[in-house]
């Protein structure tokens, strides 16, 4: 059973039980697809019927910050652990490198895509990167054709939210890979075009607030979490 956090419904689940069941869909038949929302998506979901049904339609949807945390426990139904996309992400491809599969890399700026795997493969000997391809494409057809030849098992699709949820919602099947995962911004850190947060600063739930000061043009997407907050609260009244 999900844990319901305006709307969206997160796996209560640790990282380490995150990255099992991404393991386990990597090696059940069909395609399967993970979302990794934080607040800012929350909020997008709660003005976005489409984006809100393709999010909670994926296999696996994990809570990206502890904006989620927060706002699950003040609605008295706390989930586990916050389980970033980009820590998600390099656990899973350490079992892709331990079982020999496929990772194909989708999104970012040219260039970044192809950094990302030459890094990415350097890391984890017995990784195998299937191909890449940069975000800013138009047409859907001829990527999704070259993921399918490529005989990727796993993409990590980061073309940001919603776009990418849409995306392998729409397109996951036709690519022949078992599972997709929505990763946002990671190519950019795989590729080491961008530094995650110190430990400290992520183990006290303020690694946005680093970001926030490396990057001052992210305040006004910043400004979703405190109305994120108030509409926790709101809903948390409506349920009482």
């Amino acid at each position: 059973m999900r844990i319901d956090v305006l709307g969206v419904g997160f796996d209560n689940v640790t990282m380490a039980e995150a990255v099992a069941e991404g393991q386990r869909l990597l090696n059940t038949e069909g395609v399967h697809y993970v979302a990794t929302p934080n607040p800012e998506i929350i909020e997008l979901c709660r003005e976005d019927p489409e984006a809100l049904s393709v999010v909670n339609g994926a296999a696996l949807v994990l809570p990206d910050g502890i904006g989620v945390i927060k706002g699950a426990a003040m609605l008295g139904t706390p989930l586990k652990e916050k389980t970033p996309g980009i820590e998600f992400a390099e656990r899973l491809v350490g079992k892709l490198a331990e079982e020999g599969k496929s990772l194909y890399l989708l999104g970012a700026k040219p260039g970044v895509a192809e950094e990302a795997g030459t890094r990415l493969a350097a890391r984890y000997p017995g990784l195998r990167i299937a191909g890449t391809h940069d975000g800013y494409f138009k047409e859907d057809a001829p990527v999704v054709e070259g993921i399918r030849r490529s005989g990727a098992d796993c993409v990590f699709v980061c073309l940001g939210a919603p776009k990418q949820e849409l995306w392998m919602a729409k397109n996951g099947e036709a690519t022949g890979a078992r599972l997709l995962c929505g990763l946002g911004g990671s190519l950019d850190v795989f590729a080491g075009r961008v530094e995650r947060a110190p430990e400290f600063w992520s183990r006290h739930g303020l690694e946005w607030f680093y970001r926030l000061c490396k990057e001052p043009r992210r305040l006004g997407r910043m400004m979703k979490l405190p109305l994120f907050l108030v509409h926790v609260r709101t809903e948390r009244r409506r349920r009482k």
